[in-house]
């Protein structure tokens, strides 16, 4: 589909990309989130094409899609009343849950574990596209649509650009990512995905011994979690399941990242310049810095609506170091706060080099 002739998915196309699920293939998709690479959760060798796609290892779980209404029931072996609680309070929307997986769903979608991930998107593309696959029985595996431990997709052609989609109808690549490429044909339209981080995780498989447990913040607050169960999730511990995008380094672009404080963001650029050093700035109150600087809002749902599109576009100016001004700490900023943590895990030391020190 041309992205210049429409702006979202027609039912044709969403009806075309359910076959390709049936079939056993790849679709990017839509969600309010991130976009998604998909594949028919309950085929383990279309799951296995999502690692292959991604580089993804074997044993990082992925998280099934459900259609609106879905029986957990069928994918689960016991659901809590809190699990009840939140799937009203939340879905369709940004949040997942961590439960005991029913036997006969492949452990490919939970990386071997006991427990599988589940959430039902609220997007419109994604919600026609979960309930034309399989009728609306099936669950769609889908971690984002994008190499593993890169920045996550919040748009069609970010998966485009990721994948080599395009090039790969043009016969322009080779190796690995022509192999990618191939896995990957469809790439549902949707728009930018409207929260632009991924969901919030709470494993709810332990109650009886660790009580509710924040795998992943996100849009959906611990305090917001909390007002719907009577308990506030508790912090991720060693025996916690593993979880989609929760390894330390991660969503992370090519180019170094490290965040500085506010108070002294100007003073760093400055020297970085002063040392002919290329710099690229994301910020949310300090303008005019560097070689180029994205803004960002100053209140954390614009900022986590436009965090990844800035990172991929400050990617993309081929600058030495991407400086990120730390945004505030409060509840609110944790699902931003987590990301970015995450993306700058890799480049520890980068600014210290480069300033000599």
């Amino acid at each position: 589909m041309n992205p210049a002739c429409n702006a979202v998915a027609d039912a044709a196309e969403i009806a075309a990309a359910a076959r390709v699920l049936e079939a056993g293939g790849l679709v990017a998709f839509p969600t309010e989130t991130v976009y998604g690479l998909g594949a028919d959760a309950e085929n383990p060798a279309a799951v296995a094409r999502i690692y292959q796609a991604k580089g993804r290892p074997n044993d990082h779980p992925v998280i099934v899609h459900v259609a609106p209404g879905a029986d957990l029931d069928y994918w689960v072996t016991d659901i809590p009343d809190a699990a009840r609680q939140l799937v009203d309070a939340f879905w369709p929307g940004p949040l997942t849950l961590i439960l005991k997986r029913a036997d006969h769903i492949p452990d490919a979608v939970s990386g071997g574990q006991d427990t599988v991930g589940i959430r039902c998107p609220s997007h419109p593309v994604a919600i026609a596209l979960l309930s034309a696959f399989k009728g609306g029985k099936g669950g769609v595996a889908a971690p984002s649509a994008n190499k593993f431990g890169n920045v996550s997709p919040t748009t069609a052609q970010h998966v485009r650009d990721e994948f080599h989609v395009n090039d790969a109808e043009e016969g322009s690549i080779t190796g690995e990512d022509a192999c990618s490429a191939e896995l990957l044909s469809t790439v549902l339209e949707g728009g930018a995905s409207q929260v632009g981080i991924e969901s919030t995780i709470v494993d709810l498989s332990r109650l009886a011994t660790h009580g509710p447990v924040l795998l992943r913040p996100g849009h959906i607050s611990a305090q917001q979690i909390a007002d719907v169960i009577g308990q506030v999730p508790a912090a991720p511990d060693q025996a916690a399941p593993r979880a989609s995008g929760t390894l330390e380094s991660h969503y992370a672009p090519r180019t170094p990242v490290t965040m500085v404080e506010h108070v002294a963001l100007a003073d760093i650029v400055t020297q970085l310049q002063t040392k002919g050093v290329k710099v690229a700035v994301i910020s949310h109150a300090l303008p005019a810095l560097g070689d180029s600087q994205r803004m960002l809002p100053a209140e954390p749902v614009g900022y986590a609506y436009g965090l990844y599109a800035a990172l991929r576009d400050m990617d993309l100016v081929q600058a030495d170091v991407i400086l990120v001004e730390t945004p505030p700490q409060a509840e609110p900023w944790h699902g931003v706060n987590d990301r970015l943590r995450r993306s700058v895990f890799g480049s520890a030391g980068v600014l210290a080099r480069f300033l000599g020190q």
